[in-house]
Parts: structure tokens; C-alpha cells; sequence
């Protein structure tokens, strides 16, 4: 059985976590945590963790769980290269699931996206991506973006931080061959949108994933950590989870 602690409790998806473990059976909610509450006694409650908070928080939340064995499931992005570094080293301990998303829908685009750029070469193809998330969203691209963004540059052999291009102003001359564009939006209460765009001359293919519910991603993580629950040390991602490998 899982004995889950919920970090984030009062957040959006704070809730939407709580309401996808409260339907899951295999699932008990043992603990929640908010900012400001003792960390220590609500892991101690726990065997796993879903954490959608804050990137500023993940170095406390991986070290009560390395001194209590608990396994994590990370959605939170925005993490900067020292905190995904932290993680790292904490999965040589601990099973952690990091995923910039957790939905099935968006590990699936992660997948064609793969598929498609090793078809849709750059000789005859550019590529954008763009993506768009409500207004209260902090960090850009999203953690979602930034994942489509890496999957390209893999398959492409292109650069993130020489080859990708952050929206475009004023007179930038013809587009380089090897520039992928990527393109953030922000505006209302939209839960996230993300479209990677594979233009020639005489023909465009689009790969589009939306989402109206942050239930997806709530029951995503749901399920990776009943997936982790058996699971030794190591750093996992929803492609595991989906076998996408």
C-alpha cells in the first residue's frame, strides 16, 4: 500500500493530487504538507511523495526523503542545473520519478516528437514549438517545452543554448537553417498547450497536445508512484512508467 504525503495541499494541484489519490485503491493519503508546516513529521507519516510546489523547495523535500528512505515523484519544473543535479544524486539513494509532465497524453507527443524528427529531417524541415499556460505560470518555457526542446536537439544534434531561438523581434535576417524556434504564451486560466511544427516548402505537420484538466497530470503521478513503489534506486521518468522506452 501506498502511504502517500502530498506536498503543496492548499495549491491547484495541491488538490487535484488528493482528489486522483482518493480514487486510486491502491493509494492512502498518510500526510499533506504546506509551506510554513514541520516537513520532518509529515514524511515520517509516509513511503512516497508527489511534490508539485515550488523548484526552491525540492533540495529540503530530497533531503527529509534521504533521511527516511521515501521514494519521490517530482512534477515541479523551473528547477535550475545545481537542483536537477541534487536529484540526480539523491536517485542513486532513493527510486525517483522527475518528469516535466506526467500526463499520458504529452509523454505520448514526447514520443512522436522523437519519431517525427528522425523522418522530418532539417534538411528539408524547421521547426517551432510553442506553448501556452495561464497567467500565473512562473517559469518559460514550460518544464513540458523544455522537454520537447531537449528530444529535438537529441535527434537533430542541434544546441539548446546556441541552436534554439526565444521568439524573435526586429530584423533577424532569413532563418538559419538549424534554429528551432520556441515560442511562449501566457494568458487566462489555460491548463497547457503545446504544439511542435514540422514546416517545409508545400506542406506543415503540427503535433498538438492540450489539456483542460490538471486531473491528467494529477493521476499521472498517481499512478508513477504506485509504479515506484517496487522499484530500486534510480532516476525514472514517465516513459518509464508508460514503457515508451
Amino acid at each position: 500500500m501506498i502511504q502517500l504525503l502530498v506536498t503543496g495541499m492548499s495549491g491547484r494541484m495541491g488538490q487535484a493530487v488528493l482528489q486522483a489519490a482518493g480514487e486510486e485503491p491502491a493509494v492512502t493519503v498518510a500526510a499533506t504538507h504546506d509551506a510554513g508546516e514541520n516537513l520532518a513529521a509529515a514524511i515520517a507519516q509516509a513511503n512516497t511523495v508527489i511534490d508539485f510546489t515550488m523548484h526552491k523547495f525540492t533540495g529540503e523535500l530530497v533531503e527529509a526523503a534521504l533521511e527516511n528512505g521515501t521514494h519521490l515523484v517530482i512534477g515541479t519544473t523551473g528547477h535550475t542545473e545545481d537542483e536537477r543535479e541534487l536529484i540526480r544524486q539523491a536517485a542513486e539513494k532513493i527510486p525517483i520519478v522527475y518528469a516535466p509532465n506526467f500526463s499520458v497524453g504529452v509523454n505520448t507527443l514526447f514520443w512522436l516528437t522523437q519519431k517525427a524528427a528522425r523522418i522530418l529531417t532539417q534538411d528539408r524541415f524547421d521547426i517551432e514549438v510553442t506553448e501556452m499556460h495561464h497567467r500565473h505560470k512562473i517559469d518559460a518555457p514550460s518544464g513540458t517545452a523544455r522537454r520537447l526542446l531537449e528530444i529535438l536537439n537529441e535527434e537533430t544534434g542541434t544546441s539548446y543554448d546556441k541552436d534554439i531561438a526565444h521568439g524573435r523581434f526586429g530584423n533577424v535576417g532569413p532563418r538559419p537553417p538549424r534554429e528551432i524556434g520556441m515560442h511562449t504564451l501566457r494568458g487566462g486560466d489555460v491548463v497547457g498547450d503545446h504544439t511542435v511544427m514540422f514546416a517545409a516548402d508545400g506542406e506543415r505537420i503540427e503535433l498538438t497536445h492540450k489539456a483542460s484538466s490538471r486531473m491528467t497530470f494529477a493521476a499521472g503521478a498517481v499512478r508513477a508512484a504506485v509504479w515506484l513503489y517496487d522499484k530500486p534506486a534510480g532516476l525514472y521518468d514517465m516513459q518509464d512508467v508508460l514503457e515508451l522506452r
